[in-house]
């Protein structure tokens, strides 16, 4: 049984910084990468990061890149999201994933002006 599990979101201001993790409270898995998503009221659910285990290589979306950094342990299916400078655009329900196939049930990041 995988239960992945986030924390970490909440109210920040503009400009501020969070640091969302992601952890599998159940049977630990094998997995090619995990990543986050996320989706804002009135939106589609977007791509924001993925890490690739082997080779370790990390994605993000356009809009994130140079802002965002996934890091993780694939031992233990946990993944991190570090996010920096955020702005109000960034606000969403955020979620992890094991191979887009397991998801978290999300974590609330709103930033204000």
């Amino acid at each position: 049984q995988v239960q992945l599990v986030e924390s970490g979101g909440g109210l920040v201001q503009a400009g501020g910084s969070l640091r969302l993790s992601c952890v599998n409270s159940g049977r630990t898995i094998r997995s090619y990468n995990m990543g986050w998503y996320r989706r804002a009221p009135g939106k589609e659910r977007e791509f924001v990061a993925n890490i690739q285990w082997r080779p370790e290589s990390p994605t993000y979306a356009p809009d994130v890149e140079g802002r965002f950094t996934i890091s993780g342990d694939s031992t233990s299916n946990t993944v991190y999201l570090q996010m920096n400078s955020l702005k109000p655009d960034d606000t969403a329900v955020y979620m992890c994933n094991i191979d887009e196939h397991y998801w978290g049930q999300g974590t609330q990041v709103t930033v204000s002006s």
